[in-house]
Parts: structure tokens; sequence; C-alpha cells
């Protein structure tokens, strides 16, 4: 099956903005190509749990003696992992939450990220190795962390490190900047930035749909 693997983290509901860009990004990837599907994974309404053992961070092989990983947790990560293996792209909304990963997110990726099993390289690709990722991160704020006084993003750079640079997928990320112009008085004078940042992930978005 030709899917799109779409995961959603959003804990604000209607007022998300992450969703809904998600969302259009998947509608314009499954209409490209009529053998093209859209399988979703809310990680709020269905959160994945968190590790509860040093073990489930490694390949069986790798495991000390006391790292013990039942049956459910192995079926749980290998379903997961699957999910994400079989996919022709991956979508991922990432709005940032406290300038970091929503907690639900970073679950599901220490779900997938698991040494000797997923992790790759030049010499030896893992089983996620080269599939196509968009993060979609949403931020209150704006940030650019190439500028010390406007530093502030932990989202999208770990996310990247994980699935990019351990895992060897091709991450592109988008970002839309000053979302909470419209809720905080201070930040109303960028609701103006905050429009046309968020028409130019869409119009980014849309163009990435068509890509891959």
């Amino acid at each position: 099956m030709n899917y799109l693997l779409a995961v959603d983290s959003s804990i604000t509901g209607p007022d998300s903005v992450s969703v809904p860009l998600v969302a259009e990004f998947a509608q314009a990837w499954s209409d490209a190509a009529p053998d093209r599907t859209v399988v979703s994974r809310d990680l709020t309404a269905n959160p994945v749990p968190h590790l509860t053992t040093s073990g489930q961070h490694y390949a069986e092989a790798m495991r000390r003696p006391h790292e013990i990983v039942d049956d459910a947790q192995t079926a749980l990560q290998r379903e997961l992992i699957d999910e994400v293996a079989g996919a022709a792209a991956v979508v991922i909304g990432a709005p940032m939450y406290n300038w970091s990963i929503p907690s639900t997110l970073k679950a599901w990726l220490d779900h997938l990220h698991v040494l000797g099993m997923t992790t790759s390289d030049e010499s030896a690709p893992g089983p996620l190795h080269g599939i196509p990722v968009v993060v979609v991160s949403p931020r209150g704020l704006s940030y650019d962390n190439t500028v010390p006084e406007l530093a502030g993003d932990y989202t999208v750079p770990a996310i990247e490190k994980i699935l990019g640079g351990s895992m060897g997928m091709d991450v592109t990320s988008v970002v839309a900047d000053y979302t909470l112009a419209d809720r905080l008085p201070p930040l109303a004078e960028h609701a103006d930035a905050a429009a046309l940042s968020r028409a130019a992930a869409s119009a980014r978005l849309r163009e990435l749909a068509a890509e891959l």
C-alpha cells in the first residue's frame, strides 16, 4: 500500500496550527496520485506509553541481562517501527511546547530510535533510511538558532538529529512563527508576521507534497 503516515501531537484542539497544516499536506499528497492513501496516528487521542526499561532503546542482541522487555512492549515497538518503515513518506505535527517536543511525540520517537535496529550509517543503512519526513513545527514566537539572541528552538533540531542524523531519514522542516500573536497581548504586534509565516508554511507544504 502506498501510504503517507500523518502523525499529530497537538493538544490545543480547535486552536491547533499544526493539525490543519498536517492535514493540508496529507490532502495534497494523497490527491497527487490515485493509489495514495493516508494513515493517521494521533498521539494525543491515543498516546504511546513512555519507555519503562532501557532495554527498549537497544536491539535484543545489545541488551544486558537485567534489561527485560516483555512481549507487549516488543509488539508495540515493532508495530510503530513497521508503520514508519512501510510508509512512502511521513509528516509530523510537532508544535513547540515549552521550547521543546510534546511529551507524546518524544515517547513515539523513543520507540522508533533503537540502537542496533533502526539506527543507520553509510556502511549499514537501517530500515528507515531514506524515507522522506516532513516536520511541521508551529511556535508561539520566532527563533533563529544561528543568532544567539534569537536562539531557543529545541524542537526541530532534536527531531532532525533523531530521525535524520541517527536513523538516516530524509528530513525537511517547516515552521510557522508567532502562533500566539492572537492570544497574548504583548505579541499582538506580530499578527501580520504570524499570518505571513503561516501562509508561507502552507505554500511550502504544498510544494513538498508535490515533490514527494
